[in-house]
């Protein structure tokens, strides 16, 4: 059931506003380095893939282990809610 149809406001979208808050306020100097990015916990970071989706392939990993958007060290074969696959090579 979807409850975004009543007026209910979805956890995604509650997450996706605060880390655009956050990076907004740290863009403006109010917020220091560290609190720029999200919690792994934020993000429901997990230590495997989800399905197809892993780090390594997403457009916001910074190799060899960390994220643009999630603080804390990333495993390559991690997932997290803000996977953004990288474009295609044509």
């Amino acid at each position: 059931m979807d409850n975004t149809a009543n007026g209910a406001v979805g956890r995604r979208r509650v997450l996706c506003g605060a880390l655009a808050l956050a990076v907004l306020a740290g863009a403006t100097g109010s917020v220091d380095a560290q609190q720029k990015k999200a919690t792994q916990k934020m993000v429901q970071y997990q230590q495997k893939p989800k399905g197809n989706q892993e780090c390594d392939e997403c457009l916001h990993f910074e190799p060899p282990q960390s994220c643009k958007l999630v603080e804390g060290t990333i495993n390559p074969k991690g997932w997290c809610s803000l996977f953004a696959a990288k474009p295609k090579a044509k």
